[in-house]
């Protein structure tokens, strides 16, 4: 009797472990999953800031700049593309059409001192500053918490766990190919 005591006790014990195992690991799927999406929607909240500053600093310069109406109708069409995109990766590239579009306005201003003396462009010019800087801090953390859940569901014998769940690879937030050229800036006027 002692020793079917002992056996049925481990076998127990087995099935409270391996239960508690599952669990767990499971909580630990959602909870990286679910940092990776807070991520995200922290690098659209910074987005979104930028996407709101873009018009009011087009507004202040547009009259300066008649003959750059180019770059005003791409920064429009990068913002609109923004707007109707539903997966991180659509809205990741049209974030980096926003970022080229600025880029080409920001060297295009260079090219207008007169704007620099306005305290509305100053301000904004400023305000796009500090939010293009967390944009890139955000993006940092977004792709910290990719690769923490990554690891994560690659690991033996997590791994088994995340198929079973159907739990795959997110995405990186990867720069945009132009990215690496910078624009051009003349500053010889």
């Amino acid at each position: 009797m002692k020793k079917t005591q002992i056996i049925i006790l481990a076998v127990v014990a087995v099935v409270i472990i391996a239960i508690s195992w599952f669990w767990s690991s499971y909580n630990a799927l959602v909870t990286a999953s679910e940092g990776v999406d807070n991520q995200w929607a922290q690098v659209e909240v910074q987005y979104q800031r930028r996407l709101d500053l873009i018009p009011n600093l087009v507004a202040s310069v547009k009259g300066s700049m008649t003959q750059e109406q180019k770059v005003f109708g791409d920064l429009e069409a990068a913002r609109a593309n923004y707007a109707g995109a539903s997966t991180v990766n659509a809205k990741a590239e049209a974030a980096s059409q926003v970022e080229g579009a600025m880029g080409r306005l920001l060297a295009i201003m260079e090219n207008y001192p007169q704007l620099k003396s306005i305290d509305t462009v100053q301000t904004l010019m400023v305000q796009l500053e500090g939010t293009e800087n967390r944009v890139s801090v955000e993006r940092g953390r977004f792709n910290d918490q990719v690769k923490a859940y990554n690891v994560l569901i690659k690991r033996f014998p997590m791994n088994i766990l995340a198929s079973m769940y159907h739990y795959t690879d997110k995405a990186y937030f990867l720069a945009a190919p132009e990215a690496k050229n910078a624009p051009k800036v003349d500053l010889s006027i």
